[in-house]
Order: C-alpha cells, then structure tokens, then sequence
C-alpha cells in the first residue's frame, strides 16, 4: 500500500483533512480518497462516490491500514496522535 499523491484540504473543508489517491496493491489505484477526522478524534477514510453511491468499500482492518498511510504521508505519526 503506498500513497501516490496527498492534496491537504484548506482550513474551513469541514471534517475533511486530505483528498489522496492510494496504490492499494500492484495493479490497484484508487483515486481522490478522502480523509475526515470525527470530533471525537478518530479518522476515516471514504472512496468517491459514483451515481449516489459509494464507489468502493473497505474492511475495517483495510481502513484502519490505509488512514495509517495517509496519515503518515501528511507527515503526522498515527501512534502519537492516539496517545494525544
């Protein structure tokens, strides 16, 4: 897993941080993820939708892996924002 590009979403984007494009596995790319942060901290991550519907799904373990990449290519440590 390996994040391609991270476009920082300016302040006042909501609970979005970042639009991101992730190569998933050789051969897969997702592109134009969004990284969002609930109030009470935790992150997630969402693929684009296409005709009102998400355009992909993740496992929670998946979800867990890819919010750890994109965290770390926004240059933050996961690991020390959960012990904030």
């Amino acid at each position: 897993m390996h994040v391609l590009d991270i476009r920082p979403q300016p302040p006042g984007s909501g609970s979005t941080l970042a639009r991101f494009d992730l190569q998933l596995v050789e051969g897969v790319r997702l592109y134009n993820l969004k990284l969002s942060e609930k109030p009470d901290g935790r992150r997630r991550v969402f693929a684009p939708s296409a005709f009102g519907t998400a355009a992909a799904t993740f496992t929670t373990d998946i979800a867990d892996q890819i919010v750890h990449a994109a965290s770390a290519a926004l240059g933050e440590n996961p690991h020390d924002r959960r012990a904030a």
